[in-house]
């Protein structure tokens, strides 16, 4: 073949494809945009009914909130509005992980910050109880696959983007940290072992709902979280760490990520949550942090010296309260900076900040994530112990047992809004008497009926300052004006809850403005992100 008849041969396919490429294009700018939608009813195959009847694809199956995930085109979104078996209709929306990398050293502190390691010489290591994490996936490594004794403890693994079981890889590396905080079983050796991990020898469910970027959606942590209510028995899974957050756009009650953890508490499951890392500003705290229920957790720091508790911090990052309804937030402070565990070092966080692994197995990174997590096996230590506890009754003991940070003078060295019940101790909760001294006046049920919504004790003056009603002299102005005292009474007066009515606005007569309050349909329209994704990145501290 000659050359010009070669070119001839190449020209005439060239041009062929590229009329293709143009019919393709037609044809693909001439299809409808569809977008993802989570469709809610009283009642999911009913919903799942008009959804197929009005066209759409049914991606997520959501018993756990009546809902169903979709995507719909703009006609056949018109066609569900008003139908009499859709109660409510919402964009799918972003969430992300509460971690960001921070230098550090491998030694593994956090069990003896918070006096995990004393109960770990009295042979309480979180034996027998499940914990799940629903994340970005699990590190399979013996330290993560086996318990102190070598024994085979990881019960199941479900890919909530796929609705598969079987194998989640985490290829981003969040989650496999935030596991390893949980339950690492590797330790020092010899006669005197320290633990890496605050339950070493917890059972461990694994629940991937985020990609490897750290990417996920509503609709598949909602899943993962049906997935989780509906096998609670089979794993007898008794702790839920969500170490995620997204923008509060509603009222806690309208969120149908919230309506979810509600529903795991209400079955009986601890629901632990980062409180965000978009801090130090007042009502900071994303979703599902800002729901009154659960435990919501801030981050403090050991200022790298983990034997001195003299100069630890409020790591500048971590979210604060109050919410919206008036709720404070978060409950307590773990620690959360430089925290070092096990993760893979091709992983994509890794990838992108080499020096914080050490090549081998550990990553040191910070964030609430890592801080929710010591609470996560904190609980599954109290559990161990105390089996008949309820999530309440956990509620109640960790904030009873936690240390509020004071000054020289005795005085709150941080807001109740930053800091709640202070930084958690594992030992003294495991061993606490404490009862009644949460979620008083809260009924969940009611609340995931419709029936009541509840507010709490924090109003803001005509001033703008920031304050607890019953607790005489609470101010919060600017951000950094502290109370005269810190003796917590009235069993922690601040997690109560006030009935919710329209227009209700606490009881001094000042009412909140500036956007505080969100009218019915404000949250869930059509602008929304259809991406969610684990915790934002903040500077090193």
């Amino acid at each position: 073949m000659s050359p010009l008849t070669h070119n001839k041969k190449t020209l005439g396919l060239s041009l062929m494809a590229g009329a293709l490429l143009c019919v393709a294009l037609l044809m693909s700018s001439s299809r409808p945009m569809t977008r993802a939608y989570i469709i809610q009813g009283h009642d999911m195959s009913n919903v799942a009914v008009a959804v197929q009847a009005a066209g759409g694809r049914i991606t997520h199956e959501l018993g756990i909130i009546n809902a169903v995930g979709t995507t719909l085109e703009a006609r056949q979104l018109k066609a569900l509005r008003g139908h009499t078996a859709v109660s409510k209709i919402m964009p799918d929306a972003a969430v992300q992980t509460a971690a960001f990398v921070q230098g550090g050293s491998p030694y593994v502190h956090y069990p003896a910050i918070v006096e995990a390691d004393r109960l770990h010489t009295e042979g309480v290591y979180g034996s027998g109880v499940t914990v799940a994490v629903l994340d970005s996936g699990f590190l399979f490594r013996a330290e993560t696959n086996r318990g102190i004794y070598h024994q085979k403890r990881r019960l199941a693994v479900y890919q909530s983007i796929t609705n598969k079981k079987g194998r989640a890889l985490d290829r981003f590396g969040h989650g496999s940290h935030v596991s390893s905080i949980i339950i690492n079983s590797d330790h020092t050796g010899g006669a005197d072992r320290k633990y890496n991990g605050i339950a070493p020898d917890a059972q461990v469910v694994a629940i991937k709902a985020f990609n490897k970027h750290g990417k996920g959606s509503y609709a598949s942590v909602i899943r993962g979280m049906d997935w989780i209510l509906n096998n609670k028995d089979v794993y007898d899974i008794r702790v839920v760490n969500l170490s995620f957050s997204a923008e509060a756009r509603s009222h806690y009650w309208d969120d149908p990520l919230n309506q979810a953890a509600m529903r795991l508490w209400e079955a009986g499951i601890v629901v632990i949550t980062s409180a965000g890392n978009n801090g130090p500003d007042p009502m900071s705290v994303g979703v599902p942090g800002n729901l009154p229920y659960i435990i919501t957790v801030g981050a403090m720091t050991d200022n790298y010296t983990p034997a001195d508790d003299s100069d630890d911090l409020l790591a500048s990052f971590s979210s604060a309260g109050p919410t919206v309804e008036g709720f404070v937030k978060p409950d307590v402070l773990a620690p959360g900076g430089h925290i070092t565990a096990l993760s893979r070092h091709n992983s994509k966080l890794a990838r992108q900040h080499p020096e914080y692994h050490d090549h081998d197995r550990y990553f040191t990174m910070s964030g609430t994530s890592q801080a929710a997590a010591v609470v996560s096996g904190i609980a599954t230590l109290m559990l161990q112990v105390n089996p008949d506890l309820t999530p309440d009754d956990v509620k109640c003991r960790i904030m009873a047992s936690a240390r509020p940070a004071v000054d020289d003078d005795g005085n709150l060295a941080y807001s109740i809004f930053q800091q709640g019940a202070g930084v958690v101790n594992a030992y003294d909760a495991v061993y606490s008497p404490a009862a009644g001294c949460a979620n008083n006046g809260l009924n969940v049920g009611l609340d995931l009926a419709g029936v009541e919504h509840y507010g709490g004790r924090a109003n803001r003056d005509e001033n703008g300052n920031y304050y607890i009603m019953g607790m005489d002299g609470y101010l919060w102005s600017d951000g950094y004006l502290w109370s005269d005292g810190y003796l917590w009474s009235d069993g922690y007066l601040w997690s109560d809850g006030y009935l919710w009515s329209d227009g209700y606005l606490w009881s001094d007569g000042y009412l909140w403005s500036d956007g505080y309050l969100w009218s019915d349909g404000y949250l869930w329209t059509d602008g929304l992100s259809e991406v969610t994704s684990v915790n934002v990145w903040v500077p090193q501290e």
